[in-house]
């Protein structure tokens, strides 16, 4: 009980200073005017803060009725289906042009880079003015040229989750990498997303059975070190989007493990310009 509390609040003091240095905007809102700096790592702190001390939702016929709507809610930014071009690659830095204002995607929304060897997704982190948006790469950007066409989603990065997500492992944009298949669900969530409400805070403390084979109850998210620093510094969103489902929509008690927050903000670091 005691260590749970002391996490909360050095996890709420973490977000609070990186607040106050990044700014108060809050990246997990779509936004409909340019905006020139997104909040770097306060999100996925915040977040965790509120998850510490979150309760499971109490399982009741309206939540099994909604769980479903929720986990296929299409999260629309603006802007789905504009093709902008690469003008500029700086390693995991990329900046796109687009036509028009119209098809100018908002911050935090996904792109992918079309007749690219392989998938390549990027997220939007500023608007330069011009019509032009700097993005982070979510994998290598080697062979990535000037020109190359580049489709506005119109969505944030989106994962899947829900009980399919158990025993297996999977990358920051929710691909399976454990070389058993793709993972087959029709519950998924975008990484940007509002935390709980104060009022459904509590600090109440649970035995979390596991039973024999604990490995068969985790979802495992992985950003690992040989992985672009994009990566690495979304995988934490993708983990907890993940654990929220589990705890907003069943109503379980869920561990949220995470190694760890002091590199995830070396990384945050490592993009930040």
């Amino acid at each position: 009980m005691a260590s749970r509390r002391v996490l909360s609040s050095l996890l709420r003091s973490s977000s609070g200073r990186s607040t106050a240095r990044f700014g108060s905007h809050n990246p997990r809102l779509p936004s409909s005017s340019p905006a020139r700096h997104a909040a770097p790592f306060g999100d996925l702190l915040g977040r965790v803060a509120e998850y510490s001390t979150s309760s499971p939702a109490a399982p009741s016929s309206s939540a099994a009725t909604g769980k479903d709507e929720a986990a296929k809610k299409t999260y629309d930014y603006g802007g789905k289906g504009a093709i902008g071009k690469v003008c500029q690659v700086i390693g995991a830095i990329v900046d796109v042009r687009f036509e028009d204002q119209e098809g100018l995607p908002p911050i935090m929304t996904s792109l992918e880079v079309q007749d690219h060897p392989t998938r390549l997704v990027l997220e939007v982190s500023h608007h330069l003015g011009q019509n032009v948006v700097r993005t982070i790469a979510m994998d290598g950007t080697e062979g990535l040229v000037r020109g190359r066409r580049v489709l506005n989603t119109g969505a944030p990065i989106t994962v899947p989750v829900g009980r399919a997500t158990l025993g297996r492992i999977m990358n920051v944009l929710g691909e399976p990498i454990d070389e058993r298949g793709e993972i087959k669900t029709e519950h998924y969530l975008p990484i940007h997303r509002d935390a709980p409400a104060l009022v459904d805070l509590a600090t109440g403390q649970e035995i979390l059975a596991t039973g024999i084979k604990s490995e068969s109850k985790c979802a495992l998210v992985y950003g690992q070190m040989n992985e672009p620093p994009g990566a690495r510094a979304r995988v934490g969103l993708t983990g907890l989007t993940v654990a929220e489902y589990f705890r907003d929509a069943e109503g379980q008690d869920v561990l949220l493990f995470i190694d760890n927050i002091f590199r995830f903000t070396q990384y945050m670091c490592a993009i930040i310009y």
